[in-house]
């Protein structure tokens, strides 16, 4: 049967119109090269002005795989001897485009408040990569954060793995790896409308089936990049898909949020859910009116601005406990 989309918040509305008259139909792999382009586009000053000291450092990777490049990014005041919280960031792009560049306005912004520092993964992109390499890499990168924390001024006690949308699923499939590899823990995962289930047969991604920014076409190109044929099949893994994993215990507490009128949303709320269900923390936040990704392509608008001040917010209880 067919589903009406869910109203948009009328501020959005117009944002979307221009995304979708600049895009066209739903994304797939042809538009890949196009895509990979857009996902270049950097700060154009990563030290913001020399409040950051970055460097580039290439890590172990996963066993018999390439080093993992990670972008540090440390506050220039902070002393040498300071061990400040660290945020782990994994970057968005449907798994199949950006780099540890894209994507850190928001993690740098946080890290200017709370006074953390910045470790952004690029792992290996599908389809050129498909599962398990994306998520290892993102293991092999916090593998070595942990260990090396002190070294570039972090504290390997409060480590929290933030991402937006792909990113947002590869961190919460970091979660579910450290708990299960019995690896360091996280203190937190601030999971921005990830994307977490590749069977892309929700409600909400019917209802939004040539709609949203990223739509069901959309989304069945990233998790088909992924896992070719056995996207959607019945041996789908949960560090692939976490939305796959029937035990959701014994996780770092959660943030997840996502729009009402997004594809998203209906797998987002179930693994809020399910981690409440198992006796987990949890805090869910869904937008109303909000589409995929509206508070990166309409910064300015009041429900954009709301979204982002619940991150920081968040964070900042977090670090307090």
């Amino acid at each position: 049967m067919p589903w009406d989309p869910p109203p948009l918040d009328r501020e959005l509305a117009a944002a979307l119109r221009q995304f979708q008259d600049a895009s066209g139909p739903g994304f797939t792999l042809a538009d890949l090269p196009a895509a990979r382009q857009n996902a270049t586009v950097e700060l154009p000053d990563l030290t913001l002005d020399g409040t950051f000291e970055t460097e580039d450092r290439t890590v172990p990777g996963p066993e018999g795989a390439p080093g993992v490049s990670l972008l540090v990014c440390r506050p220039a005041s902070a002393p040498t001897t300071a061990a400040l919280p660290v945020i782990y960031h994994v970057h968005g792009g449907g798994l199949v485009a950006g780099t540890n560049r894209a994507g850190l306005a928001e993690p740098l912004a946080w890290a200017c408040e709370l006074g953390a520092v910045v470790v952004s993964v690029e792992y290996r992109l599908a389809p050129e990569h498909p599962y398990p390499a994306p998520t290892e890499d993102v293991y092999a990168g916090l593998l070595w954060t942990a260990e090396h924390a002190r070294e570039i001024g972090g504290d390997p006690d409060r480590i929290v793995a933030a991402g937006a949308s792909a990113g947002g699923g590869l961190a919460a499939a970091l979660a579910l790896l450290l708990r299960d590899r019995e690896g360091p823990p996280l203190i937190g995962q601030l999971l921005m409308y990830p994307m977490l289930d590749d069977r892309n047969d929700t409600v909400s991604a019917h209802q939004m089936a040539g709609v949203d920014t990223w739509d069901r076409t959309a989304n069945e190109t990233g998790w088909t990049a992924l896992l070719g044929d056995r996207r959607g099949g019945p041996d789908v893994s949960p560090y692939a898909a976490p939305a796959r994993a029937t035990d959701l215990s014994g996780l770092p507490p959660a943030f997840l949020d996502v729009g009402s009128a997004e594809t998203f949303r209906d797998e987002v709320v179930d693994f809020a859910s399910r981690i409440w269900r198992c006796g987990g923390v949890a805090e869910l936040h869904v937008w109303p009116g909000g589409f995929h990704g509206f508070d990166g392509l309409a910064p300015e608008a009041a429900l954009s601005r709301t979204a982002r001040a619940s991150h920081l917010n968040w964070l900042r209880r977090l670090l307090r406990r």
